[in-house]
């Protein structure tokens, strides 16, 4: 079977693939052969979440019509009205955005609606430039077509023993004209990094006087589900900005509901292309939460239940870490600001970081190789051979299991 230049690029192998494969994989063993599985980005199960969604199922159910229409009708391709309205009124009190419903689209995934967004504006010889990398791994293979993203290496600060934080090096970012968009995700997908107030400010303002949009992605981020572990603010938006947003990490991944912020022509292309893609959205996601949205409950089960149960899993898996890794082997974990991952970086690591994904896999162990985060970047850099991103969301026994596995090989490593 011969396939076209796109089927091939779809098809390839990529690391958003190699990791979800490995999720399912892992997902789908049960008992004392399932591998400990630190690599994908599936959320943990947070009980008030899950209470919450199962009353909701109740109250659908129970509610004459309402169960019916959410399985059993379309929806038009930008969402459900009553969904948008409810959004953009959530929008206007929680962050003080001035948008109206022609704002907002539902997308079948943020997965799906970065794929919409980044071929309506790059491709062609147009790229999408990453003010900084490493960055999340699911935007690496979705532009159809070559050489379609540029990079930009970011500063190390190293604020303590054991530490470093990265950040944008303004000095040398650059927007070409080349250059359709610029992509921030934030908390940023793997490092955790949350770039500054002030930083994403003035990220904004380059963009906007460059004539060139910004997005930034908040599947982790503010002001849901709030998994932000430092002061930080929402992102500025005005009708040069395009913020996308998700329910997975709420605890709802099921349901593949991502939304999308922006000026209101480009939110009917939007939904012009989600037509043609998949005639509507589901609308399990949107039914489930547009209460929460209507009365400011999604702000209290983000900073009530689902920040805190990931900041005290993160303290677990730090200390872990250090008390394993100790100043037996060179290494730092990026300070860790948000979302729900560690992310190690072991300088002068003897072996690259595949090689040491697939020992670590044949021991039972599932992370993320640091290289696939860092496309885009065409300069040759050590350090995107040095790191590893590590989930922290299974269960905290099997966490803890998972970093002994990982802090004994890397010592084996090291030995040589």
């Amino acid at each position: 079977m011969s396939l076209s230049d796109n089927g091939r690029r779809l098809s390839a192998h990529t690391g958003i693939g190699e990791l979800m494969r490995d999720l399912g994989d892992a997902l789908a063993v049960v008992g004392s052969g399932a591998p400990v599985m630190m690599g994908g980005g599936n959320p943990a199960h947070v009980p008030a979440a899950e209470a919450l969604w199962r009353t909701r199922m109740r109250e659908l159910m129970d509610t004459p019509g309402a169960f019916e229409a959410m399985l059993g009708d379309y929806d038009g391709p930008q969402g459900r009205r009553r969904f948008l309205e409810t959004f953009a009124a959530f929008l206007r009190r929680a962050c003080g955005y001035d948008i109206g419903p022609e704002n907002v689209a539902i997308t079948g995934s943020s997965q799906t609606g970065s794929f919409l967004l980044l071929n309506l504006l790059a491709g062609e010889r147009r790229r999408i430039l990453l003010p900084i990398v490493p960055e999340y791994i699911g935007y690496a293979d979705q532009v159809l077509s070559d050489d379609a993203f540029v990079a930009c290496r970011p500063q190390i600060d190293t604020p303590a023993p054991h530490r470093f934080k990265y950040r944008i090096d303004f000095d040398n970012l650059a927007i070409g004209d080349d250059v359709a968009a610029l992509v921030l995700s934030r908390p940023t997908n793997p490092s955790t990094n949350v770039v500054g107030d002030a930083e994403l400010a003035r990220l904004a303002t380059l963009a906007q006087e460059a004539g060139r949009p910004l997005i930034v992605d908040n599947a982790y981020g503010l002001p849901f589900p709030g998994i932000v572990f430092t002061t930080a603010r929402p992102a500025p938006w005005n009708e040069n900005v395009i913020l996308t947003f998700s329910l997975s990490k709420l605890g709802l991944p099921g349901t593949r509901t991502g939304i999308v912020v922006a000026a209101a022509p480009l939110i009917e292309k939007l939904a012009a292309a989600n037509a043609v893609l998949a005639l509507a959205n589901g609308s399990v996601g949107q039914a489930l939460t547009e209460p929460l949205f209507a009365n400011d409950a999604v702000l209290r089960l983000s900073t009530e239940h689902v920040r805190p149960f990931y900041e005290e899993r993160c303290r677990l898996a730090v200390s872990w870490l250090d008390e394993l890794l100790g100043d037996a082997v060179p290494y730092r974990l990026h300070e860790p600001e948000g979302a729900f991952f560690l992310w190690l970086w072991l300088p002068g690591l003897p072996i690259t970081d595949r090689e040491l994904y697939a020992r670590l896999k044949a021991r039972g162990l599932i992370v993320v190789p640091g290289s696939y985060f860092f496309y885009g970047l065409h300069e040759d850099f050590a350090h995107r051979r040095e790191c590893l991103r590590l989930s922290y969301a299974q269960p905290a026994e099997k966490v803890r299991r998972g970093i002994e596995i990982l802090a004994d090989e890397i010592r084996k490593v090291f030995r040589g």
